[in-house]
């Protein structure tokens, strides 16, 4: 399969999930050596949690079926552009590359992306006394079995 076909399952794992299961318009196919290794759809509306994207369930998947949580021989198709959540799971994921099928723009004139999205959050760091000891305790773990 090529790039175009990859893309059209995704779009065909979102049309699907609108139509057949009353969720939002999104699918993503995660894919290694020209194998998929794992779909997922859109299902925030169905769990009520809002990190159920497709992306981020196709990446649990695959990490899962490839026992790696680093999916960097693999490419992701998506049937949206991948929101800033969605990317930073792909970043963190390691994926080699991103297709995607249809600009945030279309999405965002569909009305798919939640009127509760605020970027301007704030964000404020509180200096604890053993705000760190978590990740001196990780440090030390890592040194002692590598």
């Amino acid at each position: 399969m090529n790039t175009q076909q990859f893309l059209q399952l995704a779009i065909d794992l979102a049309r699907s999930n609108v139509k057949e299961k009353g969720g939002r318009p999104f699918g993503a196919v995660i894919v290694r050596n020209g194998e998929v290794v794992a779909t997922g759809v859109n299902t925030v509306l169905k769990t009520k949690d809002p990190t159920d994207h497709a992306e981020m369930r196709a990446i649990r998947e695959a990490s899962r079926v490839l026992g790696s949580e680093l999916l960097s021989d693999c490419e992701i198709y998506a049937s949206g552009e991948p929101c800033p959540m969605c990317q930073g799971a792909i970043q963190r994921a390691d994926l080699k590359a991103v297709y995607y099928a249809t600009p945030k723009e279309v999405a965002m004139e569909a009305k798919v992306v939640p009127a509760g999205s605020n970027p301007n959050i704030p964000f404020q760091y509180v200096e604890m006394a053993n705000g760190s000891e978590p990740f001196e305790l990780w440090t030390k773990r890592k040194e002692n079995t590598e």
